[in-house]
């Protein structure tokens, strides 16, 4: 089975006002993400989100929000023929002791779990250090997204220190999509 772990915000929608998305109407898919998903399910990945959702745990939101939020992705997705199989979210503040609060590899570990796969056989890209060394702690195959909190950094220069070695840049979603398309021997699109 064929995983890609994306983060959401920064890699699929824009970051909301300070920095979250807190209703439906902060939620803006960026340029070609929605799009470069339907490629990637076309070819035979599955797509699941990993996200850190501490608006949760501050009270900034509430259950019913996150899944409206989850809605109105998972609608415009539907429209250009995509799909996100599942969201998996830690809802802790960053000051609550939790194993699935992104870089801690809980959440991902969950999801090699669900869908019965090996760590390093799954793919983990987005653009933040967080979710990328949550999938180098299992061992994933990691591709940093060149948008949102990494928007300032270049895929064709080395990446800054400290982040996790073998880590690939792109430019942004589509970018990625091409490359994994293109490494499959499949057409980008």
């Amino acid at each position: 089975m064929k995983i890609v772990i994306l983060n959401r915000d920064g890699t699929i929608n824009a970051l909301g006002s300070d920095e979250y998305v807190a209703s439906p109407d902060d939620w803006v898919a960026l340029p070609g993400a929605l799009e470069a998903i339907a490629r990637l399910n076309r070819a035979g990945w599955h797509v699941v989100v990993a996200s850190n959702q501490p608006g949760l745990g501050r009270g900034m939101f509430d259950m019913a929000t996150l899944n409206a939020i989850h809605a109105k992705m998972h609608r415009q997705l539907a429209a250009v023929g995509g799909r996100i199989d599942a969201v998996f979210y830690c809802p802790h503040a960053p000051d609550e002791a939790c194993t699935c609060r992104k870089p801690a590899p809980g959440l991902l570990e969950q999801i090699c779990e669900r869908y019965g796969v090996d760590c390093e056989d799954i793919v983990v890209a987005g653009n933040c250090l967080v979710h990328l060394q949550a999938g180098a702690a299992i061992g994933a195959q990691l591709h940093l997204l060149c948008t949102g909190e990494s928007e300032g950094i270049s895929p064709d220069q080395p990446l800054p220190p400290g982040w996790p070695e073998g880590s690939r840049a792109h430019a942004d979603l589509a970018a990625f999509a091409d490359h994994l398309l293109q490494k499959a021997g499949a057409a980008p699109a």
